[in-house]
């Protein structure tokens, strides 16, 4: 049986009210934040995995740190209770930015995530708006009252935090979709090649793993058809100079290499060995 804990997350999941606000979300967040370098930046193109999980780090530590010293820290911890959460405060923006920007790249055809990634959001906004309470609340010598909405606010970052856990270790976001495909460690054939069409890519199976093919230049390339992204099948892609684009998000993966040219896709896409053989394309794990 599931834990129960999974059932919240089935039951947030089937929550479409939340759809037209997500929706209207990720219509903005798309065009405050187009394809370009800032959008690698935000989505963490240079380090290689998603920046977000990086960043939630200092409003997670902070915020907490300042509820542990508000419980067991007595009168000489307030003002270093305050300092950390008026540094989860400003530390929360660039967190939230990212996360949106993750969240408005992956909930294409996945209600799912649209859903539960709105209630991330909810919880987590509730959660800073709650310290910026507290923080005020302390400010003007309310520490009782500042103390309570702290222990709220943290209530608040736990159910986000678990939110946020149920997106990556459930719904793989964030991950490397082909990280679990086996690449054949022999030459094996994936299809005619009187069915390639110069600059077109193709797509193919080798045994359970979708391939895509292309020849250009008369040189062929044949990288993992799985947009490590989403999952995105590029083979549906277009070319847009050496690299391939997926049609969903718009990553690009240079064709020679797999490196990534363009996010939001942080992971290169894995290259094949690919030749052409009495008339068949085969392709073999580089």
């Amino acid at each position: 049986m599931r834990p129960r804990a999974h059932e919240i997350s089935k039951t947030v999941a089937e929550l479409t009210p939340l759809d037209a606000p997500a929706k209207a979300i990720v219509g903005q967040v798309t065009k405050l934040l187009p394809a370009g370098p800032v959008k690698d930046v935000v989505s963490g193109v240079p380090i290689g995995h998603a920046l977000h999980p990086l960043l939630t780090d200092v409003p997670i530590g902070t915020w907490t740190s300042a509820t542990i010293l508000d419980l067991v820290g007595g009168e000489s911890s307030r003002q270093a209770s305050e300092a950390l959460i008026g540094v989860g405060i400003l530390a929360a923006v660039p967190t939230a930015v990212s996360g949106f920007s993750d969240w408005a790249d992956s909930e294409y055809g996945h209600d799912d995530i649209r859903r539960i990634g709105m209630a991330h959001a909810v919880a987590n906004v509730g959660a800073l708006v709650l310290y910026g309470a507290s923080l005020l609340a302390r400010r003007r010598g309310s520490r009782g009252a500042g103390v309570m909405l702290g222990l709220a606010g943290a209530a608040a970052l736990s159910a986000g935090g678990w939110l946020g856990g149920d997106l990556a270790y459930a719904h793989g976001l964030g991950v490397d979709q082909t990280v679990f495909h086996p690449e054949p460690s022999d030459w094996t054939a994936v299809l005619d090649a009187s069915m390639l069409v110069d600059d077109r890519p193709t797509a193919a199976t080798a045994g359970d793993v979708p391939i895509m093919v292309i020849r250009r230049n008369g040189t062929l390339r044949a990288l993992a058809d799985r947009c490590t992204h989403r999952g995105g099948p590029l083979s549906e892609g277009e070319i847009v100079g050496d690299c391939i684009q997926c049609p969903w998000h718009q990553s690009r993966f240079r064709l020679d290499d797999g490196s990534v040219e363009q996010g939001p896709a942080t992971f290169p896409q894995p290259v094949l060995d690919v030749r052409e053989r009495d008339g068949k394309i085969e392709v073999k794990a580089r």
